[in-house]
């Protein structure tokens, strides 16, 4: 463990550094209080403006690895699970096998959508990821993040369940064991 310690050290400063980036002043605001009123935690204060299940999804366009621009938020024909990914992520690695089987079963009925966050990937690593899984469904590129941001981004990966009307239905922070996943997807086309 202490061999491990400065490693640790080093990535604690450097999420602290990429959230006082993504929420800057924001943030701070939420931490020390109005007027000296109440306080509250960062996780409290990231919650606080994170998209939730209910309300309509953030809009985004993008580009994806085949050249076509891809759009989320409104009404659309069918529901899609947006999934935010990058190639170094371990978590990532052991679901895509799991994304690509739920593509082939609901494909039909379901849009799937892999964005990876290229502002901390590279689009080399994220052909090469796709290549190495087989994945079928649309890949689209983030590089600056603002779709990332727009959902509160924490952590690879994070699934989002929207319907045919724009709103989220789930919100998935890291991964699921599959079959809970495949519930999830089961309920939303119910209600859709």
């Amino acid at each position: 463990m202490r061999k491990n310690a400065p490693i640790i050290a080093v990535l604690i400063v450097l999420l602290g550094i990429a959230l006082f980036q993504n929420y800057g002043t924001d943030l701070l605001s939420f931490v020390k209080g109005v007027g000296g009123k109440e306080k509250k935690t960062l996780g409290a204060a990231i919650a606080e403006s994170a998209p939730k299940p209910g309300s309509p999804s953030p809009s985004f366009a993008l580009s994806g690895l085949d050249g076509r621009t891809y759009q989320v938020g409104g009404e659309r024909e069918k529901p899609v699970l947006v999934n935010f990914w990058a190639s170094w992520c371990d978590p990532c690695q052991e679901e895509a096998p799991d994304l690509v089987k739920l593509y082939e079963k609901y494909g039909d009925r379901l849009d799937i959508y892999g964005v990876n966050v290229t502002a901390y990937d590279t689009v080399e690593k994220a052909e090469a990821f796709v290549k190495e899984y087989g994945i079928k469904f649309p890949i689209l590129l983030d590089k600056k993040e603002e779709a990332y941001k727009k959902f509160n981004g924490m952590a690879f990966p994070t699934n989002v369940l929207i319907d045919k009307d724009g709103v989220i239905q789930d919100l998935i922070i890291g991964i699921v064991p599959p079959k809970d996943l495949e519930a999830k997807i089961k309920k939303l086309l119910k209600s859709s």
